[in-house]
């Protein structure tokens, strides 16, 4: 049972040498700690100059525990050991804690930073992460665990109150400014009497307990359901890629600090495995909203979530969905202002809506899309409203309109058509629904709400409010969440609203069942990329034949399941046909077509083939694109191989995990979803030359974010990574070819700028520079 916390960077806005003054009047007693009882200097050191300081203190705590807890403990003090390090060259303080008391049964880890702010030397940052692993407490491991946890997170906001307390009382004394160190020979007269910093002690393991509320919380933050990363990790991780608490409060809201932890956590993960590019914070933190921050099952939902946006390119859906005309008519359904709490308002006049002429007429596949059209431009609009009220806007208000509901309503297909939609919103828009307004509910409503309920997550749920015949007239209806002026006319209001009236749709506009098949699915497997499984002992291979040398084998793929060897080998002659569903002997059958193995096991590696590149192993979840320039023409194969666990380290027996694995089909299988192109060198501007070029992220979700600590490309992404999302559909390959490039010659750095206007699609201009390691030449120009 380990529970991790991680901050983000709290901001004082003071120079670093004063902060360090009032973080001194915290001791050796605090009375704004009560718990703090003394603390003893165990060592002390000071280099000859002053310019480093170390101190190391024992800290005694009176813990706020029930009096059984501490009679079962058998103490009345808990002490921890606090190892500080004061640099006052480079200006900063680490601090690092750790329990004495139960130290064999209770491992207590803790990092504090403080240093001067990257943009402002005249501010403090300061950060923290702490670690909590209880082996063994008498039986009481659980509880103790999330008693500790929540006197932590209530304690993380006092540590910053504390040293303000103190800030505004040396600015009470006439202290405003306390100079720098600077260098001086110590005095061989004058004894050095070195600077005592203490350490905040960390809140010990026991203390009050905590209410039923904060069992969600603990939860979330599970190691089992952590991410990779040492404490460490993230302290010394790039200011860019960090998280400010004030941009946090007034971007994403009022968030706990264990919550705060989770979506920094999360975010970290995604930052090491989809470098470059990731989703903006108010996306990821709807989907830890959606598991009660739960980061394992956030993680999850949200990888499946991106893999899902990029295989049918939903970020470029506003630009390049266009409504058939029956959807303008008879789609009862718009944006119309916002409520009280500043959210986009849509209306859905549900009754109606010829839900039957419309599933006849377009299909269940052109009403989704129209859909998801829908929710795209929601997300669009609470940004802009987020920064129109200056709050946090991250979820709209829906007002459906039943007046008009009937049987006819409940037509089979539509029903059908309208599960699904609710199945694939649920799954990919969390969280954005804050509020939904069901009004002038008739009889039927009972029957359709049985159908449809159980397919609606239970928070969602909750936020239905359910009126019956005039009752959202009175009071706790309409005039509570929507101002008055603003209330359409066709439900009472004076406001002109312009979402359609509906009606029937002509039935000289339904389509037969054949024509809506063929059109559904080329709606919904419009998409460059392709999937393909990967079982144990059965790689997918995929063939590239090469005529010109001088070519460039692009890919860009995502790990879906499973962690998998990339390879790319070449060969001077074909392989034979190719092998597909290699376990069928087996009685293991693998879908048609998606798995093809082309090498011969009678193939001799250096001697029929040979490879290009080093292999490179993928993790599940991560993205990857990349290039390799051919040097030979001949036929080249992207490998993409079942990444083995490794076998314990300590004996030669097969682990107990590793012999229940074999047993499950399913633990041998991994899936992939790639794209491919071979460019000409004329049209390839790209630098790429390895495998391990670039990882970047699912998704357009992260472009123009508003955080103050934007994640910014790795050098290693090049342009191609931006490219690729031109490349859609197949139409913009001449895209390639109007790639300007300037040169920096004192930064060896190149910028690469892409623009057309002559596609809707694409009318976005896109820069990219990253460091490049080959030498200048007159060809760069």
């Amino acid at each position: 049972m380990v529970q991790k916390y991680q901050s983000p960077v709290r901001v004082y806005k003071h120079p670093f040498e004063l902060v360090m003054a009032a973080y001194e009047r915290r001791f050796p007693t605090c009375h704004l700690i009560p718990m703090f009882v003394d603390s003893d200097v165990i060592i002390e050191e000071t280099s000859e100059d002053r310019s480093f300081h170390k101190i190391e203190r024992r800290c005694k705590l009176d813990v706020d525990a029930p009096r059984l807890l501490k009679r079962i403990a058998g103490v009345d003090y808990v002490y921890f050991i606090q190892k500080n390090s004061l640099n006052h060259r480079e200006r900063t303080l680490h601090i690092e804690s750790h329990n004495e008391t139960f130290s064999n049964r209770v491992i207590i880890h803790e990092l504090c930073c403080y240093s001067v702010h990257p943009e402002n030397e005249e501010w403090t940052c300061f950060e923290q992460s702490a670690s909590l692993d209880i082996k063994s407490f008498f039986g009481f491991e659980s509880t103790v665990e999330k008693i500790a946890m929540k006197q932590y997170a209530s304690s993380i906001k006092k540590g910053k109150e504390i040293i303000e307390y103190y800030l505004r009382e040396l600015e009470e004394e006439g202290l405003t400014c306390v100079p720098r160190w600077s260098p001086c020979p110590p005095s061989p007269t004058k004894p050095v009497v070195p600077l005592v910093i203490p350490a905040l002690p960390i809140t010990p393991t026991i203390s009050i307990e905590a209410p039923p509320e904060s069992v969600n919380e603990i939860q979330g933050c599970k190691e089992g359901s952590s991410p990779p990363g040492s404490l460490n990790d993230a302290l010394v991780a790039s200011p860019d890629d960090k998280l400010d608490a004030d941009y946090i409060k007034r971007y994403l809201g009022d968030l706990t600090p264990l919550q705060e932890s989770c979506l920094i956590r999360l975010r970290h993960w995604l930052q090491e495995t989809h470098k470059g590019k990731i989703p903006k914070d108010e996306h990821i933190l709807r989907f830890l909203r959606a598991r009660d921050f739960n980061i394992d099952k956030a993680r999850e939902i949200l990888c499946q979530s991106l893999t899902w946006r990029k295989q049918h390119q939903v970020d470029y859906l506003l630009d390049t969905w266009s409504s058939p005309q029956v959807l303008h008519d008879y789609y009862t359904g718009g944006w119309h202002h916002h409520d009280k709490d500043g959210r986009p308002l849509y209306i859905l006049r549900l009754g109606h809506m010829d839900t039957k002429g419309l599933v006849r007429a377009l299909g269940e596949e052109s009403l989704l899309r129209h859909v998801l059209s829908i929710n795209e431009e929601g997300l669009r609009r609470c940004e802009e409203n987020t920064k129109v009220f200056v709050r946090p806007i991250s979820c709209w208000t829906c007002l459906v309109d039943l007046e008009g509901l009937n049987m006819r309503h409940l037509w089979r297909p539509g029903v059908k058509a309208l599960l699904r939609i609710i199945e694939v919103v649920e799954a990919n828009y969390p969280e954005t629904l804050g509020r939904l307004l069901i009004l002038r509910a008739p009889r039927v409503f009972p029957v359709l709400w049985t159908l449809v309920s159980p397919f609606i997550d239970e928070n969602t749920r909750k936020k239905f409010l359910i009126y019956a015949g005039n009752d959202y007239q009175g009071p706790g209806g309409l005039v509570d969440y929507i101002d008055k002026e603003i209330i359409p006319d066709f439900l009472g209001g004076e406001c002109m609203c312009e979402v359609p009236e509906g009606g029937l749709v002509p039935k000289s506009l339904y389509r037969t069942a054949e024509e809506l098949e063929n059109d559904e699915i080329r709606l919904w497997t419009e998409t460059i990329y392709q999937s393909a499984s990967i079982f144990k002992g059965a790689p997918h291979e995929l063939l590239i034949e090469i005529i010109d040398a001088s070519s460039v084998i692009t890919w860009d793929f995502d790990v879906c399941k499973g962690d998998v060897i990339f390879n790319i080998y070449h060969s001077k002659r074909a392989p034979q046909p190719p092998r597909k569903d290699p376990l069928a002997t087996h009685g293991i059958t693998s879908p048609a077509g998606n798995n093809v193995q082309l090498i011969d096991k009678s193939w001799l590696l250096g001697q029929d083939y040979s490879m290009v590149e080093s292999p490179l192993t993928c993790k599940e979840g991560e993205s990857v694109q990349g290039s390799h320039v051919t040097r030979w023409p001949g036929f080249y194969i992207l490998q993409w191989k079942f990444h083995s666990m490794p076998a314990c380290a300590t004996t030669n027996l097969p682990r107990v995990d590793d012999v229940l694995a074999t047993l499950q089909v399913s633990s041998h299988k991994c899936k992939v979803m790639y794209y491919t192109e071979v460019l000409g060198s004329e049209d390839f501007r790209g630098s790429m030359t390895s495998l391990e070029s670039s990882h970047s992220g699912f998704s357009q979700l992260s472009a123009a974010t508003t955080s103050s600590s934007q994640s910014q490309s790795s050098s290693m992404i090049s342009s191609f990574s931006h490219l690729m999302r031109y490349v859609c559909a197949n139409r913009c390959k001449h895209l390639y070819s109007k790639c300007i490039r300037a040169t920096d010659v004192s930064k060896n750095t190149h910028t690469h700028s892409l623009s057309d206007n002559s596609l809707s699609a694409h009318t976005q201009t896109h820069t990219h520079t990253h460091t490049c390691s080959l030498p200048y030449t007159p060809a760069f120009n």
